[in-house]
């Protein structure tokens, strides 16, 4: 289970290597250069959410500590928001406009995967969690 939690990293630096060497059969332009530089801005802040929550980071929703610190101290799914974006980010370097045909799907997974969380967070830790709730954003 441990090695799965870092399958979503490992996916993208896979993505981000692969665009940068599609980048060497035909030179990219100015679009190409912002949706990188904002893919990599992401994931500066997905890894770094990553990280403040250490050991409470699981691969299925499971309630060890509440993490309010940090990115979490104003979001509660920044692992949710920045690997995304980061990933927008980067299909839209490569795939341009046509990328956004999946963005819907990914963000009704994202979303689900967000309310399953919140509902074990809040059986597990009451209304310490509702009141962290109520002062952040998603």
């Amino acid at each position: 289970m441990r090695r799965m939690g870092w399958a979503d990293l490992v996916a993208y630096l896979t993505y981000l290597a692969m665009l940068v060497l599609a980048c060497v059969t035909s030179p990219p332009g100015a679009a190409w250069y912002l949706g990188i530089a904002s893919s990599v801005v992401c994931a500066v802040f997905w890894f770094l959410a990553r990280w403040q929550l250490g050991d409470s980071f699981s691969v299925t929703a499971q309630a060890r500590k509440l993490v309010t610190g940090g990115l979490y101290a104003r979001l509660r799914h920044p692992i949710y928001v920045f690997g995304t974006l980061a990933f927008l980010f980067a299909l839209l370097a490569l795939s341009g406009r046509r990328a956004l045909a999946i963005w819907p799907f990914v963000l009704l997974i994202q979303f689900g995967r967000a309310r399953r969380e919140e509902r074990v967070l809040a059986a597990a830790f009451g209304p310490a969690y509702e009141e962290y709730r109520e002062t952040t954003w998603f």
